[in-house]
């Protein structure tokens, strides 16, 4: 799930070709594929190149900034607009868009073509591809495989009076922590610290409060202290899961961290804020989806050696989870190239390229990728975003989660930055908010 990427250029492409035939014997199509504007979408285009050559189909683009895209296109898809041919939507879409008719449902053509949605990593298959959840209906094929994850200045943990210092201070060694806990002691550190002569500070957080960012982020903290969405045994039943006292302490553990150890005026901040925090040397930790982690690894001032990477940290009672991000790809209904826009995944889904999907930048979800024996040693970031995606939980998919979603930032913010109750009342004031609109929903 992700829909607030700041100040990202929008990309764009379109490429003019002369009307071939395919190999199928079909007339070539003109499809347009929407997405996010960001650096996955890039990789792609060149990615695409292939697909164009094979089918002599020629792809065109509507990429849009995390800031509008959400809007932008949940506009195109209620109003039946046929813009969109190919749709990489957010998780969170699945069941407003299956519920509505707003994509193809792909059982038949994954039967037809012997597609499998086992070849697939598990939660994205849950997370991207079914509605109802947990049954063997699809909307999209997993797409781009994403999850909350840790940066870390490694070269500031590998200096030995700062090891030492540490220690001394919290009885055990500065490294990857092992639960929140730690993570916190480790953001309390470096809170002020200074190094190479400019002060640097804890942590890089999601505080956003207009569109996700602080859900995405207080969440990670709720998940690994014990909170559920709902009774396991009893669809929509909330109360006593949604504000159980060990979602209450993960929520205070959250606020605890933004209070003690984020960079001055970090209020307001999702992936971008975040990633500028951390390129620019401010933090020694970074909360942030995996498909940053390319980006540092990359980038002059903090990547190679610098920096590491880690899964969200366990909670007290060693329960670990960490929050879903990433999307599937959809054919929509009101595409008038429904065939072209299946073969265009078909094509996506082959295990070559996959493989290539990978090598340029893209997290594939296909598990004969990810499971390759040399997959793990790729990059310095790939097993932490095996082991990450391993431990995920995603927000609800409802149909009405925008609904669900507002609630929750309003919330979350009210208590975490703006100060205003505690942590038992926010929980509970959002027990009663999600239960009206379950309730609005029939699901009572």
């Amino acid at each position: 799930m992700r829909s607030a990427l700041k100040n990202t250029a929008v990309v764009a492409a379109a490429f003019a070709g002369l009307t071939v035939a395919t190999s199928s014997g079909a007339h070539a199509e003109d499809l347009t594929l929407c997405w996010a504007a960001w650096d996955p979408a890039n990789a792609l285009i060149e990615l695409s190149h292939d697909f164009e050559a094979k089918s002599g189909n020629v792809m065109h683009y509507e990429f849009v900034p995390w800031t509008s895209f959400a809007d932008r296109m949940l506009n195109e898809l209620n109003s039946g607009g046929k813009l969109c041919d190919l749709m990489i939507g957010d998780s969170q879409w699945i069941g407003g868009a299956a519920e509505n008719g707003q994509y193809v449902k792909l059982n038949d053509f994954f039967d037809k073509e012997g597609i499998k949605m086992e070849d697939f990593i598990p939660a994205t298959v849950v997370g991207y591809a079914e509605w109802p959840k947990n049954t063997p209906n699809y909307w999209a094929m997993p797409a781009f495989g994403d999850v909350v994850g840790w940066t870390y200045r490694k070269d500031w943990f590998s200096r030995p009076e700062l090891q030492a210092e540490f220690k001394q201070k919290y009885g055990h060694d500065l490294a990857i922590p092992k639960n929140w806990d730690e993570l916190t002691q480790i953001a309390e550190f470096f809170q002020g610290r200074v190094i190479d002569s400019k002060t640097v500070y804890g942590a890089a957080i999601y505080t956003e409060r207009g569109s996700e960012g602080i859900t995405m982020g207080a969440m990670n903290a709720l998940y690994s202290y014990g909170f559920e969405y709902e009774n396991p045994k009893k669809p929509y039943e909330l109360e006593g899961f949604v504000n159980s006292p060990g979602a209450v302490a993960g929520l205070e553990e959250y606020k605890k961290l933004y209070k003690c150890c984020t960079p001055p005026g970090h209020s307001d901040a999702y992936m971008t804020e975040d990633v500028d925090a951390y390129k620019s040397g401010q933090v020694a930790l970074q909360m942030n989806f995996t498909f940053t982690w390319p980006g540092i690894n990359a980038d002059a001032n903090v990547g190679g050696d610098k920096s590491g990477y880690f899964p969200n940290p366990a909670g007290p009672n060693g329960i670990q989870f960490a929050q879903l991000g990433g999307q599937g790809i959809s054919v929509v209904a009101a595409s008038s190239k429904q065939s072209a826009a299946l073969d265009y995944i078909k094509w996506f889904g082959q295990p070559e390229i996959q493989q290539k999907w990978w090598k340029l930048g893209g997290y594939s979800a296909l598990r004969k990728v990810v499971e390759d024996p040399g997959f793990a040693s790729s990059q310095p970031y790939a097993k932490p975003f095996l082991d990450s995606m391993a431990i995920v939980k995603d927000f609800w998919a409802e149909p009405s989660y925008a609904s669900l979603l507002q609630a929750t930032q309003k919330r979350f913010h009210n208590y975490v930055v703006a100060d205003q109750g505690t942590a038992k009342e926010a929980l509970d004031g959002l027990v009663k908010d999600w239960t009206e609109i379950f309730k609005d929903d029939g699901k009572y």
